[in-house]
């Protein structure tokens, strides 16, 4: 393979051990270097002149630098799989306990022992496979519970990223993913509905009725005084076409016999708890004698 195939695989980023296999020498790499030909990133590892500095090629820089042994991992794992479209300032890689490298500036390093299964090669590169980058991603990011929803939509099935925690139960972060599991498995959506009254009763609002029998239907939460109902979405990965359809002609029945109708995700509750009871105290105080709050 050619320097420059090389260089065109892997963003513009080439180790010195690769350019010294192609026949390029180590004075040679440090005569460029001094040029500005390319650019240092890493100890021994480089940006051939003519390559912007993208994500991939920051990924890539970090993972050559610690060695095979690396396995990229968190946000910049899942950039790698596809799952964002951009990764944090720093790259995460999961090193071996007993490696002895230390951090660098735009490198967090994570030391555990990662079961051969939870690693895959993508691209060339070792990365956490996608059931363990979506649990280490959904405890870092700060819509965290809103990423795991997406992922269990497009990118990964409930049992394998349950078994992915299993696996890894006692990591760092494992104690608020395993929050997250729990309150994902529900499939009823009690979880969220109980978070709901959770919040309501903590800020002081009363009046409500959960499951309050509306025709055919029952509203997840309704103040039947002020006519508002609540209803609760949950996680989007447990709605199907039916229950979508079913959701739905339950909103228009409550909207057209006039109550007022307010939608929240699990994440709402969970992600912004303050915004959605200053929405819930804002509909009840829009309606003369509505309010249901403790004085």
């Amino acid at each position: 393979m050619s320097l420059a195939r090389i260089l065109t695989r892997q963003a513009g980023v080439i180790s010195l051990a690769q350019a010294v296999r192609e026949g390029v020498s180590a004075s040679t790499v440090q005569r460029w270097t001094r040029q500005g030909e390319w650019e240092r990133l890493h100890p021994a590892v480089y940006l051939a002149g003519g390559h912007r500095l993208t994500d991939e090629a920051r990924v890539r820089a970090a993972w050559l630098w610690a060695g095979e042994s690396a396995a990229v991992s968190g946000v910049a794992a899942a950039f790698w799989h596809g799952m964002l479209d951009r990764i944090l300032p720093e790259v995460e890689l999961t090193l071996p306990r007993q490696t002895h490298l230390r951090e660098r500036p735009g490198i967090v390093l994570r030391r555990r022992d990662l079961p051969p299964i939870d690693t895959v090669s993508v691209r060339r590169l070792r990365v956490t496979d996608v059931p363990l980058t979506t649990l280490d991603t959904a405890v870092t990011l700060p819509n965290g519970s809103t990423f795991l929803d997406r992922a269990l939509q497009r990118h990964v099935r409930f049992p394998a990223l349950y078994r992915a925690y299993c696996r890894n139960v006692g990591r760092t972060g494992s104690s608020q993913a395993g929050r997250m599991i729990i309150a994902a498995a529900d499939h009823a959506d009690s979880a969220a509905e109980r978070l709901l009254v959770s919040l309501l009763r903590a800020a002081g609002i009363e009046g409500w009725v959960l499951g309050y029998p509306f025709g055919p239907y029952r509203i997840d939460l309704a103040f039947p005084a002020a006519r508002l109902a609540i209803e609760v979405d949950g996680w989007a990965w447990h709605v199907d076409a039916d229950r979508f359809r079913t959701d739905r002609r339950k909103g228009n029945a409550i909207t057209r016999e006039g109550w007022d109708l307010l939608r929240f995700t699990w994440h709402d509750l969970h992600g912004e708890p303050t915004a959605t009871i200053r929405e819930i105290g804002s509909a009840l105080g829009n309606v003369p004698n509505r309010t249901r709050t403790r004085g």
